[in-house]
């Protein structure tokens, strides 16, 4: 690539070194005795033709000067950069070269110079020829010189401490040596250079004593090759171009036309100096070195440039008044002196000064490729990105112009490149950019609403479905927000099962993707926890658009057979996409929903698309050999609310829960009570056959023992339903028997009231009198009755349930009744009231006769001598001797046969049986009197209330007690 397609710059500012006024250092570069520069360790070194060595300080002032050589003319000088040790050569070419090493830190007592470590003629074949190249090793145990007769001169040894050093002529040509360089590496190279070839020769390692290599056949000039430090390059100017040798031979060359005279490396630069075409040397004046040229080269302009051969562009060039004399690298600035003894200091502007004028130029990428090879951060190298980006939309060229914000987007704010391309005609460029800073983790909720916002503008499916599967980091609340308001819900949902959000899946297929049958699916498949609020908070959606499996679903949970379904991989089947009229693709191949049936109906979102069927019996068997997990089963009355509106399955459900074992008895009562309204309520939507069905089941319902429905809650619904069994069932359970009575009178009903009165008469004969009234309280009653009436009377009078009194005031208290209907009762009544009358008077006279027959018994005993006429003992039937016992009861006994205990007086042994059970019945007696409890319970069961009063009266009871 030719230099002059290269950039040109002034990265530098130029200043020319004015000396201190102080005598020999203001005049120290103008002094025609000059011979050699060279630099290093913060000093400035100058060698002069009488042999003198000058020490110049940062201010350039003369700080040291001492006598280095006494003969000839210092032509070649090297500092060893970080130490004290300066290597000089003199010339005279009467005698051979002298090199000297001196220790600068070190100072000889009687002279005060600088003392020299070893002094060394350098061997040329005793051929006096001037020394044209010359390099040394950093650590001096090496040094290379080369002559203007073609011959190289190898020095070995300890020059600092002068322990011998050993010369070797290692190259010979007849073309005059131009140039040396070492490179240090596994092997030692000498790089040689003559007028006519580029060579190599390993000094030291593998290789050494082989042959110099020639590299190229095309030579340079004195001081036109040197060595870049940066990379280990040796670099050669010709006239042709700019060449580098590398480790494996010639490297990139850089066409620059032109003589070249000197060349430097100054950091990433290479300083060329090149001398007017009129001057360029022939082979006979190909030779030069310091103070050789013309008299007339005083008068020639030379051109000056610094080089960045990497990056490709001309950071200085200048033209020079002068010829330069030197080049020399101190205090991090480049150098320059001339031979008219100006001294010019060449500054590179700072990074950012060169920015600078790279923007106003508007070089950006040459910019950007500067500032990485500058290795600045990531901060400034994206300032300049952004400025870049900045020209290149101004241009319109944007599609460029977001390659360089999308590099830059780490430390760039993105509302500054947002804005730029708000245009609906560069909505690709935002997506892009958008996109970028969610792989870059920088997006914000406005951006990812922004992001989807587009995707939905340009209708991309495709680009929405890969931004939602590439797991990048974005706001899911917001993207599901947008997917849901976009109409992507198979997007929205895949998003949401992805990151485990259960209640957004299942809100999303109900509220917007109406398909119910997969939310109740994917609520079938999470754990009870999780399962449980979800199903109640969209039962009612669910029962009304898939009310049995609902239905199954809430009878699985709440018997505690609950079992999560689980899904079965079966790899995906990728289909071409159907078109630009599938406004929404289908997600089946993201998102895993295995449990999604084939659908021969299927809706335009999903026609086309591969659905996952379960292969039959698997899901089954993979359900029938899992446990159920363990929660805690709901209260079923928790369920009762969903199922508004369907009756139907909310019997199922209390039916299938009445079936488990272990039931809580409030749970129970809550099952029953619920079902037998559910059943009252369904009967009541029927007719005929069907509503006697609903009514038998809810009659079996009530009518078991086990059932604990609340009695009042029965009655209570039985009415509101206008079920007359259940509520007699209820009452024939509580044994409210008359209740059931009056319930048929109070309806007019007289078949039911005579049949209740059959059926519960003989239990409960208080119902009798009840259907004497209600019989005779209207004729029709009356007449519907029938012969019922005399049934009842008869029973009455049987049972003596009423009084015959009683019986005429309850007829008497309507007109309905006739004397015609009760005549015969009346007779029959009258007749055995006549009858009992009798006995009873025929039963009081015989009391009275034996009443008083025993008081005259008694008499008799107490008043009037007993006489005893028996002859034989009672007891043993013997007849009685002395001493005989008599007593008032006719009987008599032997003494001996009485067996008489002390203390206890003698008592008859035929009568002592019939008296002890009349000293027991009265001793009863005497203590029931007491027993007023028993008096008031005997009196309320018995039918003959005077009677039991007259029995309780002789036992003693209404006695008054008498005062010992």
């Amino acid at each position: 690539m030719a230099l002059t397609s290269w950039k040109v710059f002034n990265f530098f500012d130029i200043s020319e070194v004015k000396p201190p006024d102080d005598g020999e250092s203001y005049s120290i570069f103008d002094s025609n005795d000059l011979s050699c520069v060279c630099s290093g360790s913060d000093n400035l070194f100058i060698g002069s033709n009488d042999g003198h060595v000058r020490i110049l300080s940062q201010a350039f002032k003369v700080v040291r000067t001492f006598k280095a050589h006494d003969t000839g003319s210092i032509t070649h000088m090297k500092q060893v950069e970080g130490t004290a040790l300066l290597v000089t050569i003199s010339e005279d070419l009467s005698n051979e070269p002298v090199l000297k090493v001196w220790a600068l830190d070190k100072t000889e007592k009687k002279t005060g110079a600088p003392r020299c470590l070893s002094t060394l003629g350098i061997h040329n074949g005793r051929k006096q020829f001037p020394i044209s190249a010359f390099t040394t090793l950093e650590n001096l145990s090496q040094l290379a010189v080369g002559f203007a007769n073609g011959a190289v001169t190898v020095v070995r040894g300890d020059l600092i401490h002068d322990r011998g050093a050993k010369q070797r002529t290692v190259f010979e040509s007849e073309e005059p040596i131009t140039g040396v360089q070492f490179r240090e590496g596994p092997n030692t190279t000498l790089y040689l250079a003559t007028t006519g070839r580029i060579l190599t020769l390993t000094i030291t390692g593998k290789g050494q004593g082989q042959p110099a290599k020639v590299l190229e056949d095309t030579g340079c000039g004195v001081g036109c090759m040197t060595f870049d430090e940066a990379n280990g390059d040796i670099v050669v100017v010709r006239d042709d171009a700019i060449h580098y040798y590398g480790v494996n031979g010639r490297g990139p060359s850089f066409a620059y036309e032109g003589p070249k005279q000197l060349v430097r490396i100054f950091g990433d630069y290479v300083a060329l100096v090149s001398p007017p075409k009129a001057a360029t040397p022939t082979k006979s004046n190909g030779l030069r070195k310091f103070g050789g040229n013309r008299p007339d080269d005083m008068f020639n302009t030379s051109t000056f440039a610094l080089l960045d051969t990497d990056l490709k562009f001309i950071a200085h060039t200048e033209t020079l008044l002068s010829q330069v004399k030197a080049l020399f690298i101190e205090w991090g600035d480049l150098f320059l002196l001339t031979l008219d003894g100006k001294l010019f200091r060449y500054h590179e502007k700072t990074l950012q000064q060169k920015l600078e004028i790279l923007y106003q130029r508007d070089l950006y990428v040459l910019a950007i490729n500067f500032a990485q090879k500058a290795g600045i951060d990531t901060t400034q190298r994206n300032v300049i990105l952004r400025k870049y980006g900045d020209y290149l939309h101004k241009k319109g060229d944007y599609d460029t112009a977001m390659q360089q914000y999308l590099k830059a987007i780490d430390n760039t704010e993105p509302s500054q490149v947002i804005r730029k391309f708000l245009d609906s005609q560069r909505i690709n460029n935002l997506i892009e950019y958008l996109e970028e800073l969610h792989d870059h983790d920088k997006a914000t909720v406005d951006h990812t609403t922004l992001l989807l916002n587009c995707y939905a503008k340009l209708k991309n499916t495709e680009k929405l479905e890969t931004f939602i599967k590439s797991g990048t980091n974005f706001d899911l609340e917001t993207a599901i927000s947008m997917c849901r308001q976009g109409g992507y819900y198979d997007q929205a949902v895949f998003l949401a099962k992805k990151n485990q959000e259960h209640e957004l899946v299942i809100d999303i297929l109900i509220e917007d993707s109406k398909k119910y049958k997969d939310a109740l699916d994917y609520i079938w498949r999470l754990e009870p926890s999780m399962a449980y609020p979800n199903l109640m908070k969209y039962a009612r959606v669910l029962l009304e658009h898939c009310p049995d499996d609902a239905t199954q679903f809430f009878i699985d949970y709440y018997t505690g057979e609950y079992r999560p379904k689980k899904d079965v991989s079966i790899p995906p089947m990728h289909v071409p996409q159907g078109g630009a009229s599938n406004a929404v693709s289908n997600l089946t191949s993201f998102i895993p929903l295995p449990y999604r049936q084939a659908n021969t109906n299927q809706s335009p979102a999903t026609v086309g698309n591969q659905q996952l069927v379960l292969q039959e019996g698997e899901t089954a068997g993979a359900e029938t050999a899992q446990l159920p997990p363990e929660y805690d089963v709901p209260k079923p009355r928790t369920a009762f609310s969903s199922f508004v509106d369907h009756p139907d399955n909310f019997i199922t459900l209390l039916e299938a829960c009445l079936k488990q074992k272990n039931i809580d008895k409030s749970d129970m009562t809550d099952l029953y009570t619920t079902l037998f309204e559910m059943y009252l309520e369904t009967a009541n939507t029927k007719k005929g056959e069907e509503k006697e069905k609903w009514e038998a089941k809810a009659k079996r319902l009530i009518d078991g023992k086990d059932i604990t429905i609340d009695t009042s809650n029965v009655l209570l619904l039985s009415h509101l339903s206008n079920f007359r069994d259940g509520t007699i069932l209820v009452r024939e359970q509580q044994g409210l028997r008359f209740d059931i009575f009056r319930s048929y009178t109070s309806a007019n009903d007289t078949a039911g009231a005579i049949k209740a009165l059959r059926k519960y008469g003989p239990e409960e004969p208080q119902l009798y009198p009840a259907a004497l009234a209600y019989f005779t309280s209207s004729p029709k009653i009356l007449e519907e009755a029938g012969d019922e009436l005399e049934v009842v009377l008869r029973k009455i009078d049987q049972d003596g349930l009423m009084a015959p009194l009683q019986v005429i005031q309850t007829l008497s208290t309507n007109a309905v009744a006739t004397m015609g209907m009760v005549k015969k009762y009346l007779s029959d009544t009258i007749e055995t009231e006549r009858k009992e009358i009798s006995n009873n008077r025929k039963l009081i006279e015989s009391y009275r006769t034996e009443t008083e027959t025993k008081r005259k018994e008694m008499d008799d005993l107490g008043n009037k001598p007993a006489v005893f006429q028996t002859r034989r003992c009672a007891q043993c039937g013997r007849s009685l001797d002395l001493p005989t016992v008599h007593f008032l009861c006719k009987h008599s006994f032997h003494q001996g046969c009485l067996n008489e205990s002390d203390g206890h007086e003698a008592e008859c042994p035929k009568c002592a049986t019939q008296n002890n059970s009349i000293r027991a019945f009265r001793k009863a007696q005497e203590d029931s009197a007491d027993r007023h409890d028993m008096f008031q319970d005997a009196l309320q069961r018995s039918r003959d209330k005077f009677g039991t009063i007259s029995e309780f009266f002789g036992r003693g009871v209404m006695t008054a007690p008498t005062v010992e």
